[in-house]
């Protein structure tokens, strides 16, 4: 069990606010993990954009330890989108909403628009959910009906979470929540087993003894909740259901893009609604949603970031603007902000009934030294210099610890030996927690004054007490590792190829997929070309105009199945244009 170290006094009730100055580099998750170690409750991490709450999350991975550190990412749409979010995020989200209520102790990472926004209420995600046990009598017909009305989506073989397939006696499923896949064999009408599998290989793996699963969707999709859209819709907006793509999808049973800027039609009114301004309007235009707050405890503890109120001011206003522009449209009408966000004043409302610090400047009245330092400037390879002279010169004089943070296994080998060419020997230790340890209760290495350890962290960061330095590859090599590390990270897990093309070969042509550069475009196939004397196979993408993309087979990780609204309705994109790109920025932002 590693050391707790000191953290500013934390407030007892709402009313005792406190004020923190920004902890340098990546100590603010230190000190985010220090206080959650201390507060009796969860510790809500608020931050300024998306962005900033991922790196978060990964630094806090670094010192929570065995603390829980949960992820209620945004959608990553623009507000009245076309667009529905990526089912890998909408799996995390109900995870996380899941997991919430029963979360004693931990840190929620959350966007400050993510926190404003309405959510569906806690009976949906915790009353919605099915279990599978291993010998349990299950009619196959029901249980496929049954899945379809969580959200689940019926496809021939399973890639995403919220997937199932169905194969003879087999069922695949990809659990919303889950880190994989599993596989349910039947013998007549019994469970005989259920295991894990490798949805790129198809090979099954672990087995186990019943799987939970969650709604695929933040929304009921049952005859009744469909009916209830259907009627909400008319009663709202003065439309021709004969040409409202959103009544006409959801009576036919398919989900339309973008649907969920439509959640408060699929429950139950409770209070009236707000306008764009908060205040109080039409009874009959309410709805039964809930947000964040509604899911944490009383002794919650909100962190929030420096320009979080700020950005909540900021993204209401966009919101306003985008429902102004959309506002008039007949065929898709859309819903008030205040319907689907909490406006600032509300936002702030529920704030003051909260425990609650704020990352302010160092000028701030109240504000209170969290105690850390930046990191000193000690380069591997200074011009002029032998190298590692300047890092030599800085352990020689430093009376406290030094921590140097690598970014993987690899990376910590390769460090260890150019330290070791620079007459610099860290003792290796197995993580932040062994590092703090005393001797001996961290394994090998614990407790020495100069260590090395693998640890995701963007900036290092000095403490002043204890004295505690903490090094990462950007202070030893400057930017060129971080730039390279940032690459990894744009271009995410890496798929196989030839899984990829089996997936894509499941299509049919004319159907809709999405290039991550140029947006939704029609698949036509996969053809050989001759490109510079030299014989490739390529996939075709036909988009608006005619205009056709060949993405070699080498970047197929780039190209995904398009997952919005049903294939005859999905948007198609101008290849070249730039209103994709804009999106994705400004969803980004």
């Amino acid at each position: 069990m590693s050391k707790p170290l000191p953290h500013p006094p934390l407030p007892t009730t709402p009313k005792q606010r406190r004020y923190w100055t920004p902890p340098d580099g990546s100590a603010r998750a230190l000190l985010i993990a220090e206080t959650a170690r201390a507060h009796p409750g969860p510790v809500v991490a608020v931050t300024r954009d998306t962005q900033r709450a991922r790196a978060l999350e990964d630094e806090l991975r670094v010192f929570c330890g065995s603390l829980p550190v949960l992820h209620f990412p945004d959608w990553e749409t623009l507000p009245y989108d076309v667009f529905s979010p990526h089912p890998e995020i909408v799996s995390q989200r109900i995870a996380t909403l899941y997991r919430l209520p029963t979360t004693q102790r931990g840190v929620l990472v959350v966007p400050v628009a993510t926190l404003m926004q309405r959510i569906a209420p806690r009976s949906h995600i915790t009353g919605a959910g099915l279990v599978l046990d291993k010998g349990q009598k299950l009619d196959l017909a029901h249980e496929q009906r049954r899945l379809e009305a969580a959200g689940y989506r019926h496809v021939p073989q399973v890639a995403e979470p919220g997937d199932f397939a169905v194969r003879g006696a087999l069922i695949d499923i990809y659990p919303m929540g889950s880190d994989e896949p599993y596989r349910i064999e039947l013998f007549d009408d019994e469970v005989e087993s259920i295991r894990s599998f490798d949805p790129e290989s198809q090979r099954s793996q672990q087995q186990v003894e019943k799987i939970e699963l969650l709604p695929a969707r933040e929304f009921p999709l049952t005859e009744e909740s469909a009916k209830s859209f259907r009627s909400n819709l008319r009663e709202r907006f003065p439309i021709d259901v004969r040409r409202c793509p959103l009544y006409q999808d959801i009576k036919e049973g398919v989900t339309p893009g973008g649907i969920e800027y439509y959640l408060p039609l699929f429950f139950p009114a409770k209070s009236p609604h707000m306008d764009v301004r908060g205040v109080a309007v039409d009874p009959h235009e309410n709805n039964g949603t809930a947000t964040l707050f509604d899911y944490l405890a009383d002794d919650a503890l909100f962190v929030l970031g420096e320009g979080a109120g700020e950005a909540a001011d900021q993204f209401w206003t966009q919101t306003a603007e985008r429902y102004d522009q959309r506002a008039h449209d007949i065929e898709r009408p859309v819903l008030p902000p205040a319907e689907l966000y909490l406006p600032p004043e509300q936002w702030r409302a529920q704030l003051n009934k909260r425990l609650r610090v704020e990352v302010v400047e160092p000028g701030h009245e109240h504000a209170v030294a969290v105690g850390t330092q930046p990191a000193p400037d000690v380069p591997l390879n200074r011009k002029g210099e032998e190298p590692g002279t300047s890092l030599r010169h800085f352990l020689a004089s430093y009376p406290g610890r030094v921590l140097i943070a690598a970014d993987s296994a690899g990376r910590r080998e390769a460090l260890i030996e150019t330290l070791a060419a620079a007459g610099l020997k860290p003792e290796a230790v197995e993580s932040w927690q062994a590092f703090l340890s005393p001797d001996g209760a961290g394994g090998e290495g614990a407790g020495s004054r100069f260590a090395i350890t693998i640890a995701g962290l963007e900036q290092g960061f000095a403490l002043t007490k204890p004295q505690i330095t903490v090094l990462t590859e950007r202070e030893l090599y400057g930017e060129r590792v971080r730039s390279e590390r940032d690459r990894k990270r744009r271009r995410g897990t890496a798929r196989d190829p030839e899984s990829i093309i089996r997936d894509l070969t499941e299509l049919t042509i004319g159907a809709p997929i999405v290039h991550v550069d140029h947006g939704v475009g029609r698949y036509q196939g996969l053809v050989s070309m001759d490109v510079g004397g030299m014989d490739g196979e390529f996939l075709t993408i036909e988009y608006a105009k005619g205009d056709k993309l060949y993405v070699p087979v080498a970047q197929l990780g780039l190209v995904s199945r398009y997952s919005g609204t049903a294939p005859e309705l999905a948007p198609l994109h101008s290849l070249g244009g730039d209103a994709w790109e804009r999106a994705r920025k400004k969803a980004a932002e």
